[in-house]
Formats: structure tokens, sequence, C-alpha cells
């Protein structure tokens, strides 16, 4: 294992030091506590909080900031933090308003925030949450029942996080926070495992020539393992599973991110880019009228990319997605 790290067990509390540091002006970190938080001042808004395990960089901490969210809690590496690390990222979250708590579907995310949810509304503030489950690949997978959630948690960030700057109410953001969920699919695949540093070799296995469409961002396993295609066959690929799932017609609009998983250059992420293009413009005759390309929700080293894609069924959501912010990730 070669990484840039000292002690193993201390990657996630040096990480955490390091980057609140480098962007104290967007962000702190709570003393004794995985929480970052973002500096401003409260005006009585629904407090955003997500979070989970470490090594999904520049989730979930990167969109910490105005516009988006108002705390990330991080666990150790791919593991759930604790409810009582979540209470505190509520407590800072908080503006009087009420708090709602974006999850992804992980078994363990889903029992600690919600445990959390239970202490918090002992101390008086109001919680809700959404658990997102975008990823298409398999129904039921490791520490998962029901579909993962995994890059479209980002763009649930942004619509939610847009819609608290503008003074959405927290009843509100649950409606939103639903009709974005059942708009939203993802899948994604993998060309080399993760290295988790804390325990020092890859998660699984895969040949030099071989690929593993379906993966989870912790290295969970997909749907199938065959040999490396050509960039257009593993967009074809997606675009097929995802129109069977999005169920979209000519002329519908979509939110697109191409998302790199940790250690996909650019270069191919663009080439990925655009062959997704040329099938869902210039065959689909569909609009892309919001695309992001780059690492927004990773799986620490891991080779590969997912696609997201959100059915814009709502024209709001697209002003959400292009409001100003001021974070480190996005």
């Amino acid at each position: 294992m070669k990484k840039i790290i000292n002690q193993p067990d201390q990657v996630v509390d040096q990480m955490l030091d390091g980057l609140s540091f480098a962007y104290d002006s967007i962000v702190m970190r709570l003393p004794q506590t995985t929480v970052i938080a973002r500096k401003y001042q409260k005006n009585g808004k629904v407090g955003l909080v997500s979070g989970g395990g470490s090594g999904h960089e520049p989730s979930h901490a990167g969109f910490v900031g105005r516009g988006m969210l108002s705390a990330a809690v991080c666990g150790q590496v791919f593991t759930s933090p604790t409810p009582d690390q979540i209470l505190e990222g509520i407590k800072a979250a908080d503006e009087g308003a009420g708090v709602f708590l974006i999850i992804k579907n992980y078994t363990g995310d889903v029992l600690n925030f919600e445990m959390a949810k239970d202490l918090a509304e002992l101390e008086d503030i109001t919680v809700d949450f959404i658990v997102v489950d975008d990823d298409i690949a398999v129904e039921d997978s490791t520490f998962t029942t029901g579909r993962r959630g995994v890059a479209g948690t980002v763009f649930m960030h942004k619509i939610l996080g847009s819609a608290a700057e503008a003074g959405a109410s927290l009843e509100e953001i649950k409606r939103l926070a639903n009709q974005v969920n059942e708009q939203l699919f993802s899948i994604g695949l993998a060309l080399s495992p993760a290295t988790n540093p804390e325990v020092g070799k890859p998660g699984f296995e895969l040949g030099d020539k071989e690929i593993e469409f379906g993966i989870g961002i912790h290295g969970e396993p997909g749907y199938r393992r065959e040999a490396l295609q050509p960039s257009h066959e593993l967009a074809e690929e997606f675009v097929t599973k995802l129109k069977k799932e999005a169920g979209w017609q000519a002329g519908d609009r979509l939110a697109l991110l191409v998302n790199g998983m940790g250690a996909t250059p650019l270069m191919e992420q663009f080439v990925f880019m655009n062959d997704v293009k040329q099938l869902l413009v210039d065959q689909e005759q569909l609009e892309l009228s919001f695309i992001k390309v780059g690492d927004y929700m990773t799986a620490i080293d891991m080779a590969g990319l997912s696609l997201t894609l959100l059915k814009l069924t709502d024209e709001r959501w697209l002003d959400h997605l292009n409001s100003a912010v001021d974070v480190i990730g996005w």
C-alpha cells in the first residue's frame, strides 16, 4: 500500500484538521467531533445535514457551505458516523426552523441517523429526513436493504441546499426531497478496487483487463464482471439500463453527472461524457440542461466512474442546480 498518510488510524482525524484549516473561511471543525460545519450567520432557515463514512471526498464535507449543507458528519473510512456525532451535527445545523437529514441508503447510516433524529427531538429540535436510493445496479447488496445511495446524493445536496437558502420550510424540503428522489437514477463501474488505508489492501480483486458493472461506492459487488470494453460500449450499457428505469421520452430534460470514483483521470471522464452525449442527445433526442463532470462521490482510489441522471420534471430544480454556492467541492 502506497499512500501519503501517517498512522492509518489517524487518517480521518488529520484529514478533517487539514480540510478545516485550508478552507477556514467556509467551514470549521467542531472540537472533539468529526463534524464539519459551515461558518455563517444563522438567520432562522432549515438546516441540512448529510454524512457517512469517509473515503468519498469531496463528499460530504466538501459540500458544506452557503447554498448547500449546514454540516457534514464524517465516520471512519467506509463506516457510518455514530449517533452521538450525528447529533452534534444536527445541533450545529439547527437555526430554529428544523433540520433535514440527507441519508444514503446503507443500513448503518439509516440506523444511526434515525437514532440521532430521535435524540435531537428529545432536545426539542424538529428533524426530518430522506433516504436516497438512486443506484439502479442492484436491488439489495452488501450493507443495504433496497437500492444503494450513491452519486445522485450530490444533486440532492444541491437542490435542497438551494431551497433551504431561499427559505423553504421543513415540510416543503421534505416534499421536494421525495419528488427529486423519484427521478434520480445512477449506475457505476470499477476498473480497479479501492484500498482502505485502515485495512492496507484492496477490498476486492479485478484482473488487469477486467471491469465490474454495478459496483458500489464501498466496493460492494455489482451485477456483472467481464473484459474491458471501449468507452462507447460502457456508455451504451449504462444508458440502456438507465432508460429502462427512467422511462424518458424524446424532448425530456435531464441533469447529468459523470462522476469519477477517485482514480479516473478527467481525460477519460470527458471521453465517456462525449459518448453519453452522442447517445442521449443525438440518438435519444433528450435535452441535457445541466451537466457536471468530475470527482464528487469517490471511493478513495478506485478507478471507475458512475453516471447519474435526474429527470427535470420541475423547472425550479434547474434553478436550484444553477444557484450560487460557496463550498469546497462544487
